[in-house]
């Protein structure tokens, strides 16, 4: 006998339909899987067959054929378990077939029957809710993430005899609802803030700067200067996530499996600190089934490279196209997958391989030639597409003492969500989202300026021999300068002090 059961699966971040075929015939008992399976779908049969049978039900003793269409797409992962088991209990007519018909069904099994959580749940409801289904069942565990997702009823499921009494005896198992308003309805709350940090008046200035435009940052400095403690704390400035912002990146954890059992909703903007010793394919994503790397599990958060000279340059170069366009692009002989990864890179280094050749206070034991072989893991193009260029001194004794009130995250917070309101404002019904996104025609429509600061600009740039790009990356800087001082126009002293910000140019990477 034939049975249908509809099941969904993940590739890159978006889900597809998987229908699954069960025939249940005469024959030499066994099961084959076939539909491009993995290993863990081909050893599904096992976990399916002990879970039926520990559960009071029959497995057939005939040859089970199990196909997962579409044919031509690799499946992956446990997800498959419970649709099989409910496709092979309907072709054996141990289960209602029709009523089976209006669920999307996922989850893995235990040899008990318990039903073990999946990863990518998010991007499967939203396809079942797409498909027109009645209902999604989900393993309990994973039912917060599923329910944030409107438009279709999702069941949590415990064991695989409560499906089966669901499903043929219509035991109530009531869809679980949440509340996405309250999920939102938090505040910034952190062990961490920037009233912490005593002193670097002027890294401050450039990272609340950073944040109202999201630009990217490099800080370079001796050991101690506050580099890392700094980095830390712009999530505690950056503007509160949009509802869309926050499914974009939840889709993503969900896939690795980073949630966590009963969180539904990732609302406060991630923070990534990958190691140096990071590959290309951890840092940007990959594999023989492409996953998200960090550069996508740090989308609408921050990206923090610590001791970025320390990184390998081919690792650190993979990283121009997300910069650049917001999304990373792996192509396999499958197809391509597109990950987002629309981050704000927040980069931290020494100036040289003993970390004090800009330290006032101590002597650099290091020689120009090994200076200029450790800064040079950071190419030229890289350091283009980073707006803003700090350096960080160390901190004076009387700063350390903490007797002055520094001002609070959320103070600087307000100040940044101000200026992202004049810029949704700006360019609304366009595709940016900040003035770092900003291509060269909004450049030329949002950032023009005097003749006189045509002219300092033009300067710069014949002293500090700046690229095109860096000449985009002053404007979009000075224009955010402008938006925190509430300026409809970019001033003189707006370009000044986004100028200022380019001086590493020169002092290290020429």
């Amino acid at each position: 006998m034939l049975a249908k059961v509809y099941s969904t699966s993940v590739y890159g971040i978006d889900a597809y339909p998987v229908e699954i075929e069960i025939d249940v015939a005469n024959g030499l008992p066994s099961v084959v899987v076939v539909g491009l399976p993995d290993t863990a779908v081909k050893e599904s049969k096992e976990r399916v067959k002990s879970a039926i049978q520990n559960c009071g039900y029959k497995h057939p003793i005939k040859r089970i054929t199990v196909n997962l269409a579409p044919a031509d797409i690799k499946k992956e992962g446990p997800g498959f378990d419970l649709p099989i088991a409910m496709g092979i209990l309907a072709a054996s007519e141990q289960l209602n077939q029709e009523k089976i018909k209006n669920f999307y069904i996922c989850g893995e099994l235990a040899l008990d029957g318990q039903i073990r959580p999946v990863k990518g749940v998010l991007s499967m409801a939203i396809h079942a809710r797409n498909s027109g289904k009645k209902g999604f069942i989900v393993p309990s565990a994973n039912v917060a993430e599923a329910a944030v997702v409107d438009g279709i009823d999702v069941y949590p499921a415990e064991h695989l005899s409560e499906v089966i009494s669901f499903i043929n005896d219509g035991d109530k198992i009531a869809p679980f609802k949440i509340d996405r308003d309250e999920l939102f309805a938090y505040t910034y709350e952190s062990h961490v803030d920037f009233s912490d940090v005593h002193g670097q008046p002027y890294t401050k200035r450039a990272l609340e700067i950073a944040a109202a435009g999201g630009h990217n940052v490099i800080m370079i400095g001796p050991p101690g200067s506050g580099k890392t403690m700094l980095a830390r704390r712009i999530p505690t400035i950056l503007p509160p996530m949009t509802s869309e912002e926050s499914l974009e990146t939840t889709k993503i954890h969900s896939i690795m499996g980073l949630l966590g059992e009963k969180k539904s909703l990732i609302t406060m903007r991630p923070f990534r600190s990958p190691h140096h010793t990071i590959s290309d394919s951890g840092l940007i994503g990959g594999g023989t089934f492409p996953k998200p790397g960090e550069v996508s599990l740090a989308h609408n958060g921050v990206l923090f490279l610590d001791e970025l000279a320390e990184f390998n340059r081919h690792v650190l170069e993979v990283m121009r196209q997300p910069l650049e366009d917001g999304e990373v692009t792996i192509s396999r002989a499958a197809g391509s997958v597109n990950f987002p990864a629309r981050f704000m890179l927040i980069a931290a280094t020494n100036p040289c391989p003993c970390g004090h050749a800009n330290d006032p206070k101590k002597e650099c034991r290091c020689s120009s030639n090994q200076i200029e072989k450790y800064m040079a893991k950071i190419s030229g193009p890289l350091l283009d597409r980073i707006d803003i260029h700090l350096e960080v001194a160390p901190v004076e004794y009387r700063d350390l003492l903490g007797k002055q009130q520094e001002e609070t995250s959320a103070s600087i917070r307000e100040r940044v969500v101000h200026a992202r309101r004049l810029q949704n404002a700006r360019f609304k019904g366009k595709k940016i989202f900040c003035n770092a996104q900003m291509a060269s025609a909004a450049i030329r429509q949002h950032c023009t300026i005097s003749q006189e600061s045509e002219q300092l600009l033009k300067k710069a740039m014949e002293h500090l021999g700046l690229s095109a790009r860096a000449y985009h990356r002053i404007l979009k800087v000075a224009r955010t300068i402008a938006d925190l001082a509430d300026s409809q126009s970019i001033e003189t002293p707006h370009i000044l002090e986004a100028i200022q910000y380019r001086s590493l140019d020169r002092s290290y990477f020429r």
